[in-house]
């Protein structure tokens, strides 16, 4: 009998929620903002979160609070760090990766919370559906497993010839149930490509010159990086050992090209998170995270750093840098 009790509470405190949120602000209260990061050295999509607010009329420290709590790479603290968020009675959190937004919901039905940054939250669990999410999460999604296939694709035609492709990546960072179809999407590219994967795992900070070490110690012909939160706070340390080792790396967000790596693949992230803000939004004047539709990815941009290809002494073909949508010379 408690536990139909505590249940019907708790529904019923999920229902009211967002409209307190809203009689808070008509009220004069501040309203508060979680964010629950894998790695706030990842400076780039906090600062797009806080431009896309400040469009939407939203300055912090001024109309609107911001709590920050950072896994710093890792994410077995991702947990406790939500539920400190949930004890200080934030009005939404904002998950910056998969793993931040399974950590919330894991601690919480009834704050909303809006994601930054997921490859495939209907398969990771997070909601029932893109059209219409249920429960008190949604957000923005980042890719899919065939995003990994199309690098293989992008890579050979940088480097032709190439057999041997490394891919590193963090397990945990993106969900089991991604991360497996990841690896599927990435074998049967790699049977039509006619090349051989080496899979490669970086758990935190501390793994990667291990990783890497077991990346060269294979003399693989280029890698790609499937970019986590924790390997986008490392991506100067990935570059650096890229370059002194001389091997082309494709990463799946452009701060990594931009930072010295070969090339990039993905979503922008600045554009997500400034995205993300205006579902904050929505969700102080009252809209519930239920009935609001997960947005993909508008576009998938290529970034090719022609600067780094002449320091590995590569000629990326003129057919591919025409593909590309910038190209830092």
């Amino acid at each position: 009998m408690r536990r139909r009790n505590f249940l019907s509470f708790v529904a019923i405190l999920a229902s009211v929620w967002p409209f307190a949120v809203s009689a808070q602000q008509a009220a004069g209260k501040i309203p508060r903002i979680g964010y629950l990061a894998s790695n706030l050295a990842n400076q780039g999509p906090v600062e797009a979160f806080r431009q896309g607010l400040r469009e939407l009329g939203y300055v912090e420290g001024r109309n609107v609070v911001i709590e920050y709590r950072d896994g710093q790479g890792k994410l077995e603290p991702l947990p406790a760090l939500a539920a400190e968020l949930v004890a200080l009675k934030v009005d939404v959190i904002v998950a910056s990766s998969t793993a931040a937004a399974l950590a919330a919901k894991q601690v919480t039905s009834v704050v909303p919370i809006v994601f930054g940054t997921v490859p495939d939250p209907v398969a990771t669990g997070l909601v029932a559906s893109l059209a219409r999410p249920g429960g008190n999460v949604t957000g923005l999604s980042n890719l899919n497993s065939d995003l990994v296939g199309k690098c293989l694709e992008y890579l050979t035609q940088a480097i032709p010839g190439a057999k041997r492709v490394a891919v590193l990546s963090q397990p945990g960072a993106f969900g089991e149930h991604t991360e497996e179809e990841m690896l599927k999407a990435a074998k049967a590219a790699a049977r039509t490509l006619g090349i051989q994967l080496q899979f490669v795992e970086a758990r935190n900070p501390a793994d990667i010159d291990k990783a890497f070490a077991e990346i060269i110690g294979a003399h693989p012909d280029a890698a790609i990086v499937l970019v986590s939160g924790m390997l986008l706070g490392e991506r100067k340390r990935l570059v650096d050992l890229a370059a002194s080792n001389r091997l082309p790396v494709l990463y799946t967000f452009r701060e990594l090209a931009d930072a010295g790596g070969l090339m990039s693949y993905g979503t922008s992230l600045a554009d997500l998170f400034r995205r993300a803000a205006s579902y904050v939004d929505k969700i102080f004047k009252g809209a519930k995270p239920a009935d609001l539709p997960v947005e993909q990815p508008v576009k998938l941009e290529l970034v090719i750093n022609l600067k780094t290809a002449q320091a590995l002494g590569l000629t990326v073909p003129p057919t591919l840098v025409a593909r590309a949508d910038q190209v830092i010379e």
